[in-house]
């Protein structure tokens, strides 16, 4: 749909803008509540994300949450892809950014891990599965969710360099970034032995 020299700044604005706002809805707290479950902030860790959820003991929840966090990733990378494809890897970290600082929450989201693997595979689906097989294989291994996360999406740059282009390599690179920083606090739990298992209550 795009043709070159048609986008202008307000249209990159708009479309970024558009993005931020689809990855900024807050299914995992929406979901809860609507189940009953009263606010997922007070619960376990405090996250939004499907790892929290689970902590309800409720893993049909979790399992939603999770298919719609990575859902709201990937549309919004695939909608941009169809309308305009070169802002796409911008657009997938703009999501990312919704969901890590929703304006509806105060900028307090979660940690965007679901909403990240969601993206890159609409961006190129090679480099999506490969960074959630990794995720799989390392949770399997360690049962450790933030470990997994941040093994898989710190190698999601290097699976980009051989199976899809500069931009996207780019915006792996970043989006690997913007979750290492969301999982400051896990990273030190981990090295200090204290951090929560998979399906393990805090």
């Amino acid at each position: 749909m795009e043709s070159a020299g048609t986008i202008d700044i307000w249209a990159i604005g708009g479309v970024l803008t558009l993005g931020y706002l689809l990855g900024s809805i807050p299914f995992g707290l929406v979901l809860t509540r609507l189940a009953g479950l009263g606010d997922i902030r007070g619960v376990g860790s405090g996250n939004i994300g499907a790892t929290n959820v689970l902590r309800t003991g409720n893993k049909p929840l979790a399992v939603m949450t999770l298919v719609l966090d990575g859902g709201k990733g990937a549309a919004a990378v695939g909608a941009t892809a169809y309308l305009f494809p070169s802002l796409a890897a911008p657009v997938a970290v703009a999501a990312v950014l919704g969901h890590l600082f929703p304006i509806w929450l105060r900028f307090k989201g979660g940690k965007g891990v679901a909403t990240t693997l969601g993206a890159l595979l609409a961006l190129a689906w090679p480099v999506g599965l490969l960074a959630c097989g990794t995720w799989l294989l390392c949770a399997a291994l360690f049962r450790y969710s933030s470990l997994s996360s941040l093994l898989s999406l710190a190698l999601s740059p290097l699976y980009a360099y051989f199976f899809a282009d500069q931009p996207i390599m780019i915006a792996a690179g970043l989006l690997a970034a913007l979750i290492f920083y969301r999982h400051k606090d896990n990273i030190r739990r981990l090295l200090s032995g204290e951090e929560t298992k998979i399906g393990q209550k805090s």
